[in-house]
């Protein structure tokens, strides 16, 4: 049997040496089949690095999605506006203007968590078309991103302005509470009421034990006729009793902390820091129900600018008209205050904290309304725009202070010259980054330069915001009830009237 197997093996071996040389080798057939399986290697290896990389771009794009739609705040306030998320439109489309205003307030509206839109500035100089009337597109052009400041040209008629200032010449102006001393003249810090160390610490002293206790100094501060004492005022004096090892002052500690108090410049840089002071004249105008038109019409137009729920607005403070005369002026300052744990803001204190210290003012964004030109002077400066950074003490230039509009106008960063018209849109504070309002923005520090001749005639429009949501969404709530049982925009604003906080500041 094994013969017979070699036999057959011998004879294959001997026909495949018969056969020619050329149909014996194989090997290309080999070679070809490997450069498929190869190929079939590589198309795999390659689909799957494709399949990988689309599916990274799809969670990108998801992941952005979400980004966006976190960034976006909690919601948006639920106030009859519509969609209010919606960004700033380009230079080249329209800012869609949202749904009338509703006529009432209602407790429903405030169920849903609070959001705050913002304008983009983009850049300095950056152009976009906002649609605020019918038939009508105005240019809002970015002149600052350290504060973010908008200037809109032809906001009003030359008709509307003429109609704003009869009004507030109808109702009456009446004297700045803050008037600048002429040169020359002593500087007094003392306010309307003056009081010595000795009766303002008696003032203080509720129990008469010769010692003042923090609780006093609060009790006291609460009081809204308290006008010899301002924030800063009761800050200081906090400040000295937390230093004392007792915890109480002796009428000697209060005699100097007061006097640090009064003059807070002088311990910081040796040099009395110019206070805020103005020279003008002033009055406030309803914009609510029941107003004139011309008014309504420019809350309204407010409200569809800056895209902010008509709740806010309409509870926000009423118009201020001011007139500027020859050598009228104000000092650089902050139209809003910083948010501190000892204070209220004072739109909405019946919903505040009963414990805080002392009420300011809350005020998340600025208009200002140019209703006449000038001929010469009186332009809106802002001392520190866009500055790479911001100090304090860099306020001060070769021994004179940026804030003292009088000396330093011409140093201002930014001089607006007042066109009949044109309005001025600032936000006073930054993002919280959740939707909301954050920190006071420093370089919103502004002032108006002295008017060389002419007349000067602006009004402002302030949106006020608590940086408490919660207790912003408590006030409306507590104001909707209120209505509620007293309806009328006007009644809301006997018990809750706005007190001259601009002034105040």
């Amino acid at each position: 049997m094994e013969d017979e197997q070699e036999s057959i093996i011998e004879e294959e071996e001997y026909e495949d040496s018969d056969k020619p040389l050329s149909t014996r080798y194989r090997p290309p057939f080999r070679s070809a089949r490997m450069q498929i399986q190869r190929s079939n290697v590589c198309s795999r290896a390659y689909f799957v690095v494709v399949m990988v990389f689309f599916h990274l771009y799809i969670l990108n794009v998801i992941g952005l999605l979400l980004y966006v739609h976190y960034n976006n705040g909690p919601g948006d306030l639920v106030s009859g506006d519509g969609d209010t998320s919606a960004s700033v439109s380009q230079s080249e489309t329209a800012l869609p203007s949202p749904t009338p205003a509703s006529k009432e307030l209602h407790v429903e509206d405030h169920r849903q968590s609070f959001s705050l839109p913002r304008i983009e500035g983009i850049r300095v100089g950056h152009v976009q078309q906002v649609s605020l009337v019918p038939d009508r597109t105005h240019e809002m052009r970015t002149i600052s991103l350290k504060p973010l400041l908008f200037e809109i040209p032809g906001f009003l008629s030359e008709e509307e302005c003429r109609v704003v200032v009869q009004l507030a010449q109808l109702k009456g102006l009446m004297e700045s509470q803050t008037t600048a001393t002429s040169q020359g003249q002593e500087e007094s810090n003392q306010p309307l009421l003056s009081l010595s160390t000795e009766e303002v610490f008696s003032l203080l002293d509720l129990n008469q034990d010769r010692l003042l206790q923090k609780q006093e100094i609060e009790s006291h501060s609460r009081s809204r006729d308290g006008t010899w004492l301002n924030p800063d005022n009761l800050r200081q004096i906090l400040t000295g009793l937390e230093a004392c090892p007792t915890g109480m002052l002796t009428l000697e500690d209060f005699r100097r902390v007061y006097d640090v108090s009064q003059h807070p410049g002088r311990q910081r840089r040796g040099k009395l820091r110019s206070r805020f002071k103005q020279r003008s004249k002033h009055t406030w105008l309803y914009q609510g129900q029941g107003s004139h038109h011309v008014l309504h019409s420019l809350r309204n137009r407010v409200t569809s600018l800056t895209r902010l729920p008509s709740t806010l607005v309409e509870l926000s403070e009423p118009l201020q008209v001011i007139r500027y005369e020859h050598g009228d002026f104000s000092n650089a300052h902050h139209d809003s205050s910083p948010s501190h744990s000892e204070t209220t803001c004072a739109h909405t204190r019946l919903a505040g904290n009963t414990s805080a210290l002392t009420e300011v003012s809350c005020r998340y964004l600025t208009m200002l309304f140019y209703l006449s030109s000038v001929e010469d002077g009186g332009e809106t400066t802002f001392p520190v725009a866009d500055n790479r950074t911001y100090d304090e003490q860099a306020l001060v230039q070769d021994g004179v202070d940026l804030i003292d509009t009088q000396e330093t106008c011409g140093r201002g960063n930014l001089r607006i010259k007042p066109t009949a018209g044109t309005a001025l849109l600032w936000y006073n504070h930054l993002s919280d980054g959740r939707g909301w309002m954050g920190e006071l923005d420093e370089y919103s520090l502004h002032g108006d330069c002295p008017i060389r001749h002419g007349v000067k005639w602006v009004a402002n429009n302030w949106v006020n915001v608590d940086p408490n949501s919660q207790r912003q969404a408590r006030y409306q709530r507590l104001v909707a009830q209120r209505n509620q049982a007293k309806p009328g925009m006007e009644e809301h604003y006997q018990p809750l009237s706005h007190s001259n906080l601009h002034q105040d500041l």
